[in-house]
């Protein structure tokens, strides 16, 4: 399932009651969609990390009252136990805890209780876990365990639904037209046992703030290296030097008629990403004309990235009259064949 899609069904699943368990690569967004379908279900979140738990953490701490022992809920048993709206409680990273703190769920995955506490409808869980294949430290979970889930879905990720992402966080347009040009590179995962890490969503993310920092260009290469793995940052610092010598966006918008329209495809994706980030309501007619002429020269795709993430950025960009000629007409065409 790509993001979306997993959101709509954990959107379903969470007022239906029904338990569901992700799977896929670290680092492509998992905990951050049940984050996103919690609050689009309005409900609470019940943060919970097995890998790092105890049974007891599930059980209760075994106590006397009075001339009787039992079992005390506390931490996020207690909290589930004393929800009184809809609440989700979700166990991140479930494959790496232990046979025993997984086998401690599984009385309140199927019969809702345990030591004779009992949750209350309004609670939902939902478990996320690597993959073995990841070598994340997942030994597997539990035949018993993973039969009480209603549904076990795996999350791949999606380049257009990473860049709107991305648009909305407002991360770097040169990063977001790069990975337009480079698409494999959004996740390439590869387990390692050497100190490397992979091109993946979350290590993105992390090039996303060291480009912030303005580095020198040496130290950047290097930062930029040990994020995506030494691959992506070659490919990534000889797009950034091409991004750097672009046709003049100023001047694009100054005459989008007389720019000559470059024919590389490293450097449409780079314009595209640029005229997109300073697209706004004032200037899209200007912006309007030299997607016009990209769609004349065959070039038609780039415009359409250049109008729908200038439209991610700003909506309003729909109303202008420029945006309405070029919807009506050829390029109108072009996005709503790349929308089916």
């Amino acid at each position: 399932m790509k993001p979306s899609e997993l959101k709509a069904l954990l959107t379903k699943t969470i007022p239906a009651g029904l338990p569901v368990l992700i799977t896929g690569a670290p680092g492509i967004g998992k905990s951050d969609i049940v984050d996103q379908a919690a609050k689009a279900a309005g409900s609470d979140l019940i943060l919970s990390h097995p890998a790092v738990s105890d049974p007891t953490d599930v059980k209760g701490l075994p106590w006397m009252v009075g001339d009787a022992a039992t079992f005390i809920p506390f931490g996020e048993l207690s909290q589930a136990i004393a929800a009184t709206r809809s609440t989700v409680w979700f166990l991140d990273d479930l494959g790496q805890a232990s046979p025993a703190v997984q086998a401690s769920y599984m009385q309140l995955l199927l019969a809702r209780r345990v030591n004779g506490h009992v949750l209350p409808d309004c609670v939902t869980f939902v478990a996320a876990t690597n993959r073995r294949t990841d070598r994340a430290g997942v030994s597997g979970i539990l035949e018993p365990v993973k039969s009480r889930f209603a549904s076990i879905v795996e999350l791949v990720p999606d380049l257009n639904e990473w860049c709107t992402w991305a648009i909305d966080k407002d991360l770097p347009a040169e990063l977001i037209a790069f990975l337009r040009f480079q698409p494999d590179l959004l996740c390439k995962f590869q387990a390692s046992a050497d100190l490397t890490n992979s091109p993946i969503p979350r290590t993105w993310s992390h090039v996303a703030r060291i480009l912030g920092l303005d580095l020198p260009a040496n130290v950047q290469t290097v930062a930029i290296a040990g994020a995506v793995g030494e691959g992506a940052a070659i490919e990534l610092t000889a797009f950034l030097r091409l991004y750097a010598e672009l046709p003049s966006i100023d001047q694009i918008l100054i005459d989008p008629d007389a720019v000559t329209i470059p024919t590389r495809p490293a450097t449409l994706y780079a314009i595209a990403g640029a005229l997109a980030h300073r697209a706004t309501d004032q200037n899209f007619d200007r912006i309007g004309r030299f997607c016009q002429r990209m769609v004349d020269a065959n070039h038609g795709e780039f415009a359409v990235l250049t109008v729908r993430d200038a439209l991610q950025r700003h909506a309003t960009i729909a109303n202008t009259r420029a945006y309405i000629k070029l919807a009506t007409g050829s390029l109108g065409a072009l996005m709503n064949g790349q929308t089916s």
